[in-house]
C-alpha cells in the first residue's frame, strides 16, 4: 500500500474511531486496516493511536498528524482536480474559532449557512475568549478582534469594534447619566474579571475617554468572570458596564440598553478573518472564508461602513 492510501487509511480510521468502522467505510478487511496504519506508524517511527479493546484514541503526535494528512490529502485532491479541469467539493470538518459571544451572534449564522451548502463538511465551532494557537489547536480560520500580533496568519479586514459603556434604561432614570468620565466614581460600574475583551479592568479611561488606564478610574461594586454576566447584570439595571460595540448591539437595537459617555473619538479595533494556510488552504476552508468575509462585512453591526 503506498503512502498516500495508508495516510487515508489513518485519517478515517481517527474519524471513524475504531478499525472496525473504517475497514467497513473503505471496503477493506480489518486486519488490511490495522496493517496499513502499523506500517505508517513503522515508517514516521511513532506511535499514532493508543488501542485498546473497546476504544482507539489519538497519541499527541497523532492528533498533530491527522490534520497534517487531511492538509495533505485535501491538496492532492485539489491538484488531481485542477489537472482534469473539475472542481474540488468542501469536504471534511471545519474547525472554526472566534471570541465566545462573537461567535454566537455573528460567526455561527455563517456556519450553519456554510453547512447547508455544502452537505460534505461538518464543522467544529471552538468559541473561546483568548487567543489561541490556531495550528495547535486545529482551527482553519477564525475571527480576531484587536491588532494582530506578527502571527503569520493570512487575515483579511472584515470591520471594526469598539469599547462603549452602556447601561439599561432603569438603571438611568433612578441614577442619571454621567457627564464626564469622572462622574463614573459617582456611579455603579460593572467590572470584569474575564481575559476576553470588554469590561471594566480591560481598557480604562483616559483624558478623552477611552484608553490607557488613567487616575480616577471606578473600582467596580461588582465583577463578573465572562462577559456574558457583565451585560447580564448590565441588562438586569446593576450599574455601568464597559463592553465592546458588537456584544451590546442586539440590546441597543432593542432599547435594553443604552450609550453612556459614547466617545466618538475612541479608537476602533479592527476585525479579521484570520486562517494559517490563507488561499493555500483546502477549499473546505477557502469556501468558508469567502462567505464570512461577504456576510461579516456586509453586517452593520461588525462594519459600522455599511449602516
Amino acid at each position: 500500500m503506498d503512502r498516500w492510501q495508508a495516510m487515508r487509511v489513518f485519517v478515517r480510521v481517527a474519524e471513524s474511531g475504531g478499525f472496525a468502522g473504517a475497514a467497513r467505510q473503505l471496503g477493506m478487511s480489518p486486519p488490511a486496516v490495522t496493517r496499513a496504519v502499523a506500517a505508517l506508524e513503522d515508517r514516521i517511527g511513532t506511535r499514532l493511536l493508543t488501542r485498546t479493546t473497546r476504544t482507539v484514541k489519538l497519541t499527541e503526535a497523532g492528533g498533530r498528524y491527522l490534520e497534517d494528512c487531511r492538509r495533505i490529502l485535501a491538496e492532492i485532491e485539489e491538484a488531481e482536480a485542477a489537472a482534469s479541469g473539475s472542481t474540488v467539493t468542501p469536504s471534511g470538518t471545519l474547525t472554526v474559532t472566534a471570541p465566545v459571544q462573537f461567535g454566537r451572534l455573528y460567526v455561527l449564522p455563517v456556519i450553519t449557512e456554510y453547512l447547508a451548502r455544502h452537505a460534505a463538511v461538518s464543522a467544529r465551532a471552538l468559541f473561546l475568549d483568548r487567543v489561541i494557537n490556531m495550528i495547535d489547536e486545529g482551527a482553519d480560520a477564525g475571527i480576531r478582534i484587536g491588532p494582530l500580533a506578527d502571527s503569520g496568519l493570512t487575515a483579511i479586514r472584515v470591520g471594526t469594534v469598539r469599547r462603549v459603556l452602556c447601561a439599561a434604561p432603569d438603571y438611568l432614570d433612578r441614577h442619571g447619566a454621567p457627564a464626564t468620565v469622572r462622574d463614573l466614581r459617582d456611579h455603579a460600574v460593572i467590572g470584569s474579571a474575564s481575559t476576553g475583551l470588554g469590561g471594566f479592568g480591560q481598557g480604562g479611561f483616559g483624558p478623552k475617554g477611552f484608553g490607557p488606564a488613567a487616575r480616577g478610574t471606578p473600582r467596580p461594586r461588582l465583577t463578573c468572570n465572562t462577559i456574558d454576566s457583565v451585560l447580564a447584570a448590565a441588562l438586569a439595571g446593576q450599574g455601568i458596564a464597559q463592553l465592546l460595540s458588537y456584544q451590546v448591539a442586539p440590546a441597543l437595537a432593542e432599547g435594553r440598553l443604552r450609550l453612556v459617555l459614547d466617545d466618538p473619538e475612541a479608537a476602533p479595533m479592527p476585525a479579521h478573518v484570520v486562517s494559517p494556510e490563507g488561499r493555500r488552504a483546502p477549499a473546505k476552508v477557502r469556501a468558508f472564508i469567502d462567505l464570512a468575509v461577504a456576510r461579516l462585512r456586509a453586517d452593520p453591526r461588525v462594519n459600522p461602513q455599511r449602516s
